[in-house]
């Protein structure tokens, strides 16, 4: 059993894909990581995230540890992750590993939650559950804003320290909604797996629900296609 979770950042998807895998015993993958990781390696090293062959480079080491760091929720590495995104080898880089972890779920799990943006219409287009999570620009910013708030005050050190000493950089809810809408923009235009609800995906707004509401809807429809 195969579940993709497709939609914008900060639409609750990864949030909702967790919840769902630990629901239905199922292994879990944050696809977005992949690209995260890319993105940390990057800044890390001190390269241009638009260096294709840098990148390309980059994804074609990412492993299995290289998704715990927590430097990986940092705005600036989530700004540079969309940017590596959009670079098709580091898509095709990435894609076996996606498949696999899809295909052989760790842990001897009976299903796998995989959630990203073309995770539904690239990735796993044979997957049997689709679900493309969204909400409204200024909600995804709020709650974007309020998690950083919460990070910021929970690991800055942790966070400079992780991202070469650093100093931590704050942003304001309108920098921040901003910064959404340019993904959103180039997530939807790049010429490679374009961010796009799959035509038989189930469409599930969270601009009105909190976790809990969304999860009881995701479950239930998952629950009437078992």
């Amino acid at each position: 059993m195969i579940v993709a979770i497709d939609g914008p950042v900060a639409a609750g998807k990864g949030t909702l894909a967790r919840r769902l895998a630990r629901h239905f015993g199922f292994a879990y993958l944050d696809s977005g990581a992949l690209y995260r990781a890319v993105a940390l390696h990057m800044l890390r090293a001190g390269l241009d995230p638009a260096d294709a062959a840098a990148a390309i480079r980059a994804a074609a080491g990412i492993a299995a540890y290289d998704l715990a760091d927590a430097a990986l929720r940092d705005q600036a590495v989530g700004a540079a992750a969309s940017k590596i995104a959009a670079i098709p080898e580091v898509r095709a880089a990435l894609l076996g590993y996606q498949r696999d972890f899809a295909a052989r779920p760790p842990g001897g799990a009976t299903g796998a939650v995989l959630d990203g943006r073309d995770i539904g219409t690239v990735v796993c287009p044979e997957a049997e559950i689709k679900i493309f999570v969204t909400a409204r620009p200024e909600i995804r910013a709020r709650r974007r804003f309020l998690e950083l708030a919460a990070s910021d005050k929970a690991s800055d050190k942790a966070r400079d320290k992780a991202l070469g000493g650093r100093q931590g950089q704050s942003f304001s809810e309108s920098e921040i909604l901003a910064e959404i809408e340019a993904r959103d923009a180039r997530d939807q235009s790049r010429a490679v797996a374009p961010l796009r609800p799959a035509p038989d995906a189930y469409l599930l707004d969270t601009s009105d629900l909190d976790i809990e509401g969304a999860f009881n809807k995701a479950k239930d429809y998952i629950q009437r296609r078992l």
